[in-house]
């Protein structure tokens, strides 16, 4: 599997290197949150081990950001904070699992191949086959009419929450919220542009999309082709 191990302590980041790269795994390490979301949405992981308490960006945030990104992709949030509360955060957030800090080796690796047997049956269910469309959101590509192209994490949780929400429709309010990650914070416009984008690679013919519906006044829904 490849790993992202987003850790600000050097000991313990170079320690769950050595343990994940011992149990077979290709691994990449990043030293803050910031970091870990440019990483994290540009590259393809099958988990993540986020420490909750990061500089430049709180682990939750992260968190919240990478599950709007890339929404298959399994989160193991790693925390010195132990409360039940602080446990419902992460998970509320889009944590997968939740680990308090000090952890045995054996409970983290046990807990990170779990979570990377759910992450591969999540790829597996993200495949969409739509006459000549094929669509594998889970690695960011499709075929329509056999010509190949790829998708970017955005475009992929566009499509997977239409998909999902079929046939009832989804605001751009919602769209922001659950692919942008943001709360009112981007104009709706940015969603409308990305459609249209979007609409150039799936539809025949983009002026008329069968897939990608507007509903006036509302938002899309996704089409029955």
């Amino acid at each position: 599997m490849r790993i992202l191990i987003v850790e600000d302590e050097l000991s313990l980041r170079e320690g769950l290197f050595d343990l994940m790269v011992g149990d077979g795994h290709t691994v990449t390490c990043v030293a803050d949150g910031a970091a870990a979301v440019e990483v994290g949405v540009a590259e393809h992981f099958d988990v993540v081990l986020l420490d909750r308490m990061l500089p430049k960006m709180d682990g939750m945030e992260v968190c919240r950001r990478l599950r709007a990104a890339r929404p298959t992709m399994s989160i193991l949030m790693l925390t010195a904070r132990a409360s039940e509360d602080d446990k419902v955060a992460g998970l509320s957030e889009g944590a997968d699992d939740y680990l308090t800090k000090p952890f045995a080796a054996r409970e983290l690796l046990a807990r990170v191949r779990a979570l990377g047997r759910r992450h591969l049956g999540n790829a597996a269910s993200d495949v969409i086959e739509l006459g000549q469309l094929h669509l594998e959101l889970g690695q960011l590509r499709g075929t329509r009419q056999e010509v190949e192209f790829s998708l970017s994490p955005r475009e992929a949780g566009i499509i997977r929450l239409l998909y999902r929400s079929r046939p009832n429709s989804v605001s751009r309010a919602e769209l922001l919220e659950s692919v942008w990650g943001a709360r009112g914070s981007i104009q709706t416009r940015a969603v409308d542009m990305a459609m249209a984008t979007l609409r150039k690679k799936l539809e025949d013919n983009s002026s008329k999309p069968r897939f990608l519906v507007t509903v006036k006044g509302i938002g899309y829904r996704w089409g029955e082709g």
